[in-house]
């Protein structure tokens, strides 16, 4: 439903190099996992939300009340290394897989300046249960564009364009799903919205999800295809919305792989 991103470490700010990661994964003609640098590295187009305001441990955020706690909305791209997450999901959860970077653009957005924009959302199926029912569910209209740019390329090919109103949980759910243990948001903390995907194909946001979870290759201009990301291409998110004489713009979310560390830097 939604995550809170478990480090600020390795959250980092729009044109940061990424490296490409290490960890254990398993290949289908191994009978055991090796280390190895990740061969199914993806992106996954996510809305990050910026904590405004504390709660007190213990005590839940009502839904009516969340969106006092958000300052901002900013793009954010969860980087994965979907074998790294294959393997150590079970019995381990996939931290590693994303722990690596999360890449965020530069403009917090409020949400006082998104309200022209906000789109009803249908009823939900089943009703969910009372702390977290809405009777007037409310997203906004945020197109996103997915840009990957390969090192043998001087222009961006448009690869997706998705929408936040497409997610099924509002953030005001999310909340207080996220807080009704008890747990405690401060102020700065941010949540990713989970991956932001349509229902037809060039609107999913992840390559997980555009390759049909590797198994089809994605045309990249005229003359290159892919299923993960490679070395040196550069992922973009980028999201205007249009108002009347006027565009709100989140910046870039971008991010260039870079080859992963020599093997001699672990052991």
């Amino acid at each position: 439903m939604i995550k809170i991103l478990g480090r600020s470490s390795t959250i980092v700010p729009t044109d940061t190099n990424i490296i490409r990661p290490r960890g254990q994964i398993k290949p289908p003609t191994s009978e055991n996992p090796i280390f190895s640098e990740t061969k199914r590295l993806d992106f996954e187009v996510e809305i990050g939300v910026i904590i405004g305001k504390n709660n007190k441990m213990g005590h839940p955020i009502k839904l009516k009340e969340a969106s006092s706690h958000v300052f901002g909305l900013v793009l954010l791209n969860d980087w994965s290394a979907r074998d790294v997450q294959a393997w150590e999901y079970v019995p381990l959860g996939p931290f590693l897989a994303k722990n690596f970077a999360t890449t965020i653009s530069p403009w917090i957005i409020t949400l006082e300046a998104l309200e022209p924009f906000i789109v009803d959302l249908p009823a939900q199926d089943p009703k969910p249960l009372p702390y977290l029912y809405d009777e007037n569910l409310k997203s906004w209209n945020i197109p996103i564009n997915v840009l990957l740019k390969t090192r043998n390329s001087e222009n961006y090919h448009k690869i997706s364009e998705t929408n936040y109103k497409y997610m099924y949980w509002t953030i005001n759910q999310q909340i207080a799903h996220h807080t009704v243990t008890g747990c405690q948001l401060n102020v700065g903390d941010i949540l990713g919205s989970g991956t932001i995907s349509g229902t037809e194909p060039k609107s999913y946001g992840s390559l997980f999800e555009l390759t049909n979870g590797g198994k089809e290759k994605i045309k990249i201009g005229e003359n290159e295809e892919r299923i993960w990301i490679e070395d040196y291409d550069e992922i973009n998110f980028n999201a205007e919305i249009k108002g009347d004489g006027y565009v709100i713009g989140f910046g870039d979310c971008k991010g260039t792989i870079l080859p992963a560390n020599p093997i001699e830097e672990y052991y």
